[in-house]
C-alpha cells in the first residue's frame, strides 16, 4: 500500500465514518459465527493496527503486516499487546495455526496474488474456522482513491466467491455491504472522474456532525446484516469456510 496511506490511516481511523462503520459491521458478524471461548484470531495485513482490539474481544490475536512503519504505528498504538510479525503473502506467512477465525479486512485488493493467497491460509484453519473477508467492491468504480491506495482490482460476488473456491474456500456467508451510502458514493466517483481530479473526495475526516451521520449510516447495516444479505454496496463482506474436498 502506498506508505502515505499508513501515515493517513493512523491519523484518522479511530474516527472516519468508514471505519467506524465497517467496525460495526464486522463486530455484529463476527460475534454471530459463535466463535470458541479462547479463539485464537490472526488478521492478514494489519495496517496501523485499528482492528485489533475489535478482534481482541472475540479472542487471541495475533497480526501480520508487511510495512514496517505500519508495524511500528500498530505496536505503538496497542501498546505492544499483539503478536505483530513482519511477511508477504502468499510466499512467507509467519504462523503456523491453527487459526479459529482469520481476517483479512481491505487486503487482498492489495495482493497480486490473491488467490495463492487464500490457498495458502487455508492450512492454517482450525476444524470448523472461517475466513473472513472485506473488499472493494465494483471494478467500474475504480477511482483516484483506488491507485492511491495501490489497489489491484475491485470484486464482484461472482468473482470472489470463485476466487475463493478455486482456493479451496466455499463461502457461507456473502454479501455486499456500505450500501445506504452507495448512490453517495457513485456520484462523488462520477464527480471525481468528470472534474479529473487528483485526489479522490472523502478521504479526509468530515466535520463532526456529518462524520457522526455518516458513521451511524454505515453501522445501521449491522442491524440488517444480521437479517439479510444486501444485493449492492461499496464493499463486499464475505465469510468462508474450508471446501471438504478442497
Amino acid at each position: 500500500m502506498n506508505p502515505d496511506a499508513y501515515i493517513e490511516m493512523a491519523e484518522t481511523e479511530a474516527r472516519h465514518w468508514w471505519f467506524v462503520g465497517r467496525r460495526a459491521v464486522l463486530t455484529s458478524i463476527i460475534g454471530r459465527l459463535h466463535l470458541p471461548g479462547r479463539a485464537r484470531i490472526l488478521e492478514v495485513g494489519a495496517g496501523t493496527g485499528g482492528n485489533l482490539p475489535m478482534l481482541a474481544t472475540f479472542g487471541s490475536v495475533c497480526a501480520l503486516e508487511m510495512d514496517a512503519s505500519a508495524r511500528r504505528i500498530a505496536e505503538e498504538k496497542t501498546g505492544g499487546r499483539f503478536d505483530i510479525r513482519a511477511g508477504t503473502c502468499p510466499g512467507d506467512i509467519p504462523f503456523a495455526g491453527p487459526f479459529d477465525l482469520i481476517c483479512l479486512l481491505d487486503v487482498l485488493e492489495h495482493i497480486d496474488d490473491d488467490v495463492g493467497t487464500l490457498q495458502a491460509l487455508r492450512p492454517l484453519l482450525a476444524p470448523q474456522a472461517r475466513v473472513l473477508v472485506t473488499v472493494p467492491a465494483h471494478q467500474w468504480l475504480w477511482s483516484a482513491h483506488d491507485a492511491f491506495l495501490h489497489h489491484k482490482r475491485r470484486y464482484g460476488a461472482v468473482e470472489l466467491r470463485g476466487k475463493a473456491a478455486t482456493a479451496g474456500l466455499r463461502a457461507e456467508r456473502l454479501s455486499y455491504c456500505n450500501t445506504v451510502l452507495f448512490p453517495a458514493a457513485v456520484a462523488v466517483r462520477l464527480h471525481d472522474r468528470l472534474t479529473r481530479r487528483k485526489q479522490a473526495s472523502g478521504r479526509d475526516v468530515p466535520p463532526n456532525p456529518v462524520n457522526a451521520l455518516l458513521a451511524r449510516a454505515f453501522s445501521a447495516e449491522a442491524w440488517m446484516l444480521d437479517r439479510f444479505d444486501l444485493p449492492f454496496g461499496v464493499s463486499l463482506v464475505g465469510v468462508f469456510r474450508a471446501s471438504p474436498d478442497g
